[in-house]
Formats: structure tokens, C-alpha cells, sequence
């Protein structure tokens, strides 16, 4: 199975992105969704769902919340998830 973590567009350079996932900056590929939304507006702030350094597709910010949410109640029960969360830091 795979798991797609929800992250915040910070900052956009070339086709490469930081994005904020759960406090922790990550470097993501921003080649599958492209750097401008649908008007031409860079995608900064927007929600992505990130997995293995790809933003994978566009999401609302409520679905991002709601799947945070659900992940960090999961770390609860399953340390293994903060891997995905926090990345390898914690």
C-alpha cells in the first residue's frame, strides 16, 4: 500500500518545491502537477499530496487537514508513521 502525505506549497524554484509537511520542509517534484495552477498562478500555498518527493495531485485544503488528522492518529498507534510525518529527523 501506498501512503501519500499531505504538504503546503512554501516555495517554488524551477519544477522543485519546499514543502511544509507537519512543521518538516521538504524537497517534492512539482513535474506531475506543474507549477502553475489552471490560471497560470503558481501553486504557492496550494495542498499537495506528496509521496516518495512527488506531488502526486492537487488537494483541497480540508481533505489535507482531515488526512493529517487521521495520520497523527495513527503515529499514536503506530510509530512507524511518523517516518512519514516528521520524516527520518524524529
Amino acid at each position: 500500500m501506498c501512503i501519500g502525505v499531505p504538504g503546503q506549497i512554501c516555495a517554488i524554484d524551477d519544477n522543485m518545491a519546499k514543502v511544509d509537511v507537519s512543521g518538516i520542509r521538504r524537497d517534492v517534484d512539482l513535474t506531475l502537477v506543474g507549477v502553475t495552477d489552471e490560471h497560470g498562478q503558481p501553486r504557492l500555498g496550494q495542498w499537495v499530496l506528496v509521496h516518495v518527493g512527488f506531488a502526486m495531485s492537487i488537494i483541497n485544503e480540508d481533505e489535507a487537514r482531515d488526512t493529517l488528522e487521521a495520520l497523527h492518529n495513527m503515529f499514536e498507534v503506530e510509530p512507524d508513521v511518523g517516518a512519514l510525518l516528521y520524516g527520518e529527523e524524529r
